[in-house]
């Protein structure tokens, strides 16, 4: 691998899931079907809300949001991937790498934001009812957007950067399908102890900060929940926020997964096949959680379609 005095580095090596050609069809065609269905799954959100007025409130604008940001995140990676099979080229420019990095944990830290903001107008919605419209006005409900994209820029901004001050020696080969900030650290010769503090502080602030609100909010639904005397009010309200609970508990549980299993077996191919479960995996069925168990949502996507067919 060609490099100029060490520290401008051309190209990395993403090294992928199996170097078996006769496996790279399939791999090519399944990871194809995945992206495709997630990025029309999240278009038919996006336009559903946008095309039914009864859904022109907080909770959907909030999951129109989340979407948008599901088709980024997964699109951040997986059709560099895919060029790659079909190129039957492992390569990718320096560049390249640290601009993947940037919008991966951009889109990542924005999609927990978005996920802890949902679970705040599901508790303002069922712990405080007769005061909902007055408290998710408009003006909040664009701040609750607008301040996870500041955060999520700046702290991508400082990852990146510190990430570039990096020199990488002997080692350029990626044992994953995209450029992750843990992965580039380790393959770094110059000292990291900064770079993983920080890292590992950003985790803890806006992965484990969110995660505690979540708790939280959903500690206090469940306590309302339990002081509804009927049982229909009670199913209800839980039926309101189950949809937003299982997409938590999808991405929290695999990513957590991930690291949990990548720390303990040391398996870079086990942790790269982990990964696909937060980065593909849970992006692809946000769409169909949110529809199927949503009666206003699956009403309006079905006017979208016979909208669509006349």
């Amino acid at each position: 691998m060609e490099t100029d005095n060490d520290t401008h580095i051309l190209e990395f090596l993403l090294l992928g899931f199996s170097k078996q050609p006769e496996s790279q069809p399939i791999i090519f065609g399944l990871f194809c079907s995945m992206y495709l269905i997630t990025v029309f799954g999240n278009l038919l959100i996006i336009l559903a809300v946008i095309s039914d007025y009864h859904l022109h409130i907080p909770m959907y604008f909030f999951l129109s949001k989340l979407s948008f940001v599901d088709i980024c995140f997964t699109s951040t990676t997986i059709p560099k991937m895919l060029w790659n099979i079909q190129t039957q080229s492992k390569a990718i420019t320096y560049e390249g790498c640290i601009t993947q990095i940037y919008f991966l944990i951009l889109f990542a830290v924005l999609d927990i934001l978005l996920l802890t903001v949902m679970a705040y107008d599901r508790f303002v919605a069922i712990c405080h009812p007769l005061h909902y419209t007055v408290i998710m006005n408009p003006r909040l409900c664009g701040l609750l957007v607008l301040v996870p994209w500041i955060m999520s820029v700046l702290n991508s901004l400082l990852q990146t950067l510190m990430m570039m001050q990096l020199s990488f020696c002997t080692n350029f080969e990626i044992p994953h399908f995209f450029c992750e900030l843990n992965q580039m650290i380790q393959l770094a010769c110059s000292d990291t102890f900064l770079n993983t503090i920080v890292m590992y502080f950003a985790a803890a602030l806006l992965c484990g900060g969110p995660f505690f609100g979540i708790l939280c909010s959903y500690s206090k639904i469940v306590s309302s929940i339990c002081r509804i005397s009927s049982a229909q009010g009670k199913y209800k309200a839980f039926s309101t926020c189950a949809s937003h609970l299982s997409v938590v508990s999808l991405f929290y549980c695999t990513m957590l997964g991930v690291y949990l299993s990548s720390a303990a077996t040391h398996s870079s191919h086990s942790s790269s096949t982990a990964s696909v479960m937060y980065t593909v995996i849970t992006p692809m069925l946000n769409p169909f959680i949110y529809s199927l168990r949503n009666k206003d949502m699956k009403r309006a996507l079905k006017a979208l379609f016979v909208k669509r067919t006349i």
